[in-house]
């Protein structure tokens, strides 16, 4: 089975692929489109060069890839990809053959946290739109995507998992519940600037406490995005 897990960033993206890296019988890549999306659009990210220097600029090479042989010669492939990604110029064709699978997280949390990282961020950075246009694509007259929320897998982690496998049809493996100390091989080169948090953990963090209050640009960012999340948020699992 080849999982594509959409989401923006600062949304538990990377314990996800985590997760699912625990599994032995899952291969996983980390945000294959990045290199794709810089060289597209010229955006300044920390870690440009490198980024671009580590992965393949054609998203042709970059899809064949993603459907190619699974790595390791595992029986299933969980891809991390960051919605804003899947800019002009990136087909969508291939979504077809993908299990396509959306993880959301309330845009003041997102909002907080990468403004933290990423200096004067913009709607088209944070993936909510992005999102919300891939997940209505994936709609078909017989399937609603999966849709699964990062506040509730923080507050049972266990049980929200185990319903994203079964939904998924996986058999559990209570390995996705905890990993080790560091990263894991496949980080994407960027790991360092954006993973410190998750390379101190060992498994999922706590529940979140009291969404925070943004005001000025940031607030209005918070405002422009919830239309786009509301909509996923009614899907949820």
């Amino acid at each position: 089975m080849r999982i594509a897990m959409w989401s923006g960033p600062r949304n538990l993206s990377t314990a996800m692929m985590y997760a699912f890296a625990s599994r032995p019988d899952t291969a996983v890549v980390d945000e294959p489109f990045y290199a794709t999306y810089l060289s597209l659009t010229g955006l300044a990210h920390p870690m440009r060069e490198e980024i671009i220097a580590s992965q393949p600029t054609d998203p042709d090479e970059v899809i064949n890839d993603l459907l190619g042989p699974i790595p390791g010669n595992h029986s299933n492939f969980y891809q991390k990809h960051m919605t804003q990604h899947m800019v002009g110029g990136v087909s969508r064709d291939w979504m077809r053959s993908v299990r396509n699978v959306f993880l959301i997280r309330h845009p003041a949390r997102v909002v907080a946290s990468f403004s933290a990282k990423y200096e004067n961020p913009t709607i088209d950075d944070l993936g909510f739109v992005q999102q919300l246009d891939l997940f209505n694509l994936a709609c078909t007259s017989d399937e609603i995507p999966l849709v699964i929320d990062s506040t509730d897998i923080r507050r049972d982690p266990e049980g929200m998992l185990k319903r994203l496998c079964a939904a998924l049809g996986l058999p559990w493996d209570d390995r996705m519940l905890r990993w080790t100390v560091g990263g894991i091989p496949e980080d994407g080169v960027w790991a360092p600037h954006w993973y410190g948090a998750v390379h101190a953990s060992t498994r999922f963090a706590e529940s979140e406490g009291d969404l925070p209050v943004l005001t000025g640009k940031l607030g209005d960012l918070v405002e422009e995005t919830m239309p786009s999340f509301e909509a996923l948020y009614r899907h949820k699992l």
